[in-house]
């Protein structure tokens, strides 16, 4: 498992610890059942506090990516699609949030950004 974290990010350190591992479970790098590090070594390899790793795990557990075995350790939890579709959708609905913003400032109709969509979806919009 790779963590970059960012001390300048706006973002706290607990949830980019969180967004990472979370792409990384949805992108198949970390796999179902596959042991994740302790809080103790994480904290120490990026060089964080060991609270903050335990609130991203414990965010992460109560989210449903992870799941921790008393005495075992803490694991990738058993993919759930309708969780990983949500994640999906939510990254989608940002995105045109942002492609309709850009499309408002710019003054382009609706109807091209619409035509827009369907040239880039392409012909099998099933």
């Amino acid at each position: 498992m790779h963590i970059i974290i960012s001390n300048s990010s706006p973002v706290p350190i607990y949830e980019q610890i969180k967004k990472t591992i979370i792409e990384q479970i949805l992108n198949n790098e970390l796999l179902e059942n596959e042991p994740l590090p302790s809080i103790r070594t994480l904290a120490s390899d990026i060089k964080i506090s060991v609270m903050t790793v335990k609130k991203a795990y414990d965010e992460l557990e109560s989210e449903g990516y992870i799941k921790s075995i008393q005495g075992k350790g803490t694991f990738v939890a058993p993919k759930n699609n309708a969780l990983a579709l949500e994640n999906a959708q939510k990254e989608i609905e940002s995105n045109l949030e942002k492609a309709i913003t850009l499309a408002k400032k710019y003054k382009i109709p609706k109807k091209e950004l619409i035509a827009l969509i369907d040239i880039f979806y392409g012909d099998d919009d099933k």
